[in-house]
């Protein structure tokens, strides 16, 4: 196998000290951080539908607005992961989250299209403090609060999604839409000075520069993947604007691969990426990322349809977003559970025994959707599966990269999860399109198109599933530091390590 590209740390005065400023206060406002990612990324569900003609647009201008935080989360996710190896995690996450503040403000002062999309665009630069936060925690943390702690901060995106739907709900329903971008901002603003009082700075760093063409490159590949497939349902799928964006990307992802691999300090080491247990966890992630945004995108409009069609369940927005929070509640509660599982098997079986309960999951939602309790009980058990399949994922990936590039990779992992749910959307979509009936000229989503829905994310785990049992399987090891990745492959059964406080390479 060829041997990743040495790095090196740089050492200052700071590397020298403990870390004195480390408090208990830590993980929950890393969490935090996470869970304001999480609202920024759902406040706009409840008025979806509403937006052409909230912005006086047409509804394919009007998805532009969430288009734009996609893919700019995509290019921002793992630059700001570089960016935080290079010159410091804790100072890249406070300019993340300052830039989504700014975007929140943007977007709370205008109804004009174009403004509200650079303002989401912006926004959707928060996408990096997932990774950084893990990142931040593998350098800070002791060996026995890691585990617990990458977990939490791994599932914020769901439970923050969970909590907050039903809140924006209530919002959307009794006050202006623009207060949904106020309360965003506010929780970024306070989110900042938390982090500054709280999170010490890391002192790992990584050698190199910056890889500014290496970071051009895939930011324009993976621009010309993501616009075809959240834009395909309204160009058509076989259309040439489609074909082109695919094949357009194609190339320019495979030059910018051998320009990676020729690069002295890449923006991402592609043979560590070529490794089996970071290539095998991050295509399970895109797996579970469909997972998990296939039931955020059935049970709402199950729960919402009328009950005149036969099967829909009539409830408010209100009561689905309510019957939806378990989902990212029990996903917040599954943290310390996998803590325990991953320290006793190892993150890889853990991954396993989450994925084995979302199929459960699924195939118990093919037969429970006839009330809104089951739907509460689905939730509760996909839940529980993506939060452990979730948690498993960066323990994976800090396992097996040097401290110097665990940034980096973690923004690379969270990009496979962001890539999941597009994909999970771009299908589902034209499933519950091609499926739907025609009632006075409106397309109203069928039981059959929702069962198809959960069959695709049945097959969808499963093939996670297999991928997670190529995973090298070992022993937990009782080791408590982490070896140069390029000298000792990880082990993807063992605890994760905490921090790496030798030179990298020693």
């Amino acid at each position: 196998m060829a041997q990743a590209h040495p790095q090196t740390q740089t050492h200052t005065a700071e590397d020298r000290l403990p870390v004195r400023r480390q408090s208990g206060a830590l993980v929950p406002v890393l969490a935090f951080a996470g869970i304001v990612v999480a609202v920024m990324q759902t406040l706009l569900v409840p008025v979806v539908k509403d937006l052409p003609e909230l912005l006086d647009t047409s509804p394919g201008n009007a998805t532009w607005v969430l288009t734009s935080t996609l893919l700019s989360g995509a290019v921002a996710t793992p630059i700001m992961g570089r960016l935080g190896d290079l010159y410091g995690k804790r100072r890249m996450l406070i300019a993340s989250l300052a830039v989504m503040v700014a975007g929140a403000l943007v977007s709370a002062f205008t109804s004009e299209l174009l403004t509200m999309i650079v303002g989401r665009t912006l926004q959707g630069f928060a996408m990096g403090v997932i990774p950084l936060g893990i990142g931040l925690m593998r350098d800070l943390l002791p060996r026995e609060r890691l585990g617990s702690a990458m977990a939490l901060m791994s599932s914020s995106i769901g439970v923050g999604g969970g909590l907050a739907l039903p809140l924006a709900a209530l919002v959307a329903q009794h006050a202006d839409w623009h207060t949904l971008f106020y309360g965003s901002a506010a929780m970024g603003a306070v989110s900042i000075p938390l982090i500054l009082l709280t999170v010490p700075e890391s002192p790992t760093r990584a050698g190199g520069g910056f890889d500014a063409l290496g970071a051009l490159g895939l930011s324009l590949g993976l621009v010309l993947f993501l616009l075809p497939i959240t834009k395909g349902a309204d160009w058509g799928w076989a259309s040439g604007t489609t074909l082109g964006l695919f094949a357009a990307s194609l190339m320019v992802l495979l030059l910018w691969g051998v320009f990676e691999l020729r690069s002295k300090a890449p923006l991402v080491d592609l043979r560590t990426t070529a490794r089996r247990e970071v290539l095998l966890t991050n295509i399970a992630s895109i797996m579970v990322g469909v997972s998990f945004y296939v039931v955020s995108l059935v049970l709402p409009q199950l729960l919402q349809l009328p009950v005149t069609t036969g099967y829909g369940l009539g409830q408010s927005l209100v009561v689905t977003g309510l019957c939806m929070a378990p989902l990212g509640l029990v996903m917040m509660f599954t943290a310390p559970v996998y803590a325990r599982l991953s320290a006793r098997y190892g993150p890889r079986s853990t991954l396993v025994t989450g994925l084995l309960i979302i199929a459960i999951g699924y195939g118990a939602g093919l037969g429970l959707m006839s009330a809104a309790w089951q739907t509460v009980v689905v939730s509760v058990v996909l839940g529980t599966g993506i939060g452990l399949a979730y948690s498993s994922l960066p323990a994976l990936i800090v396992g097996a990269v040097d401290p110097s590039e665990t940034g980096a990779a973690n923004g690379l992992n969270t990009l496979m999860r962001s890539i999941g749910t597009s994909l999970s959307s771009a299908v589902i979509g034209m499933v519950l399109a091609s499926t739907a009936n025609q009632v006075n000229g409106v397309a109203v989503p069928t039981l059959h198109g929702f069962r198809i829905s959960f069959l695709i994310a049945t097959a969808a785990v499963a093939l996670g599933l297999l991928l997670a049992l190529f995973l090298p399987r070992r022993r937990p090891s009782g080791q408590g530091t982490l070896a140069s990745s390029a000298t000792r492959p990880a082990d993807a059964d063992s605890p994760v390590p905490a921090t790496a406080t030798a030179t990298t390479g020693s």
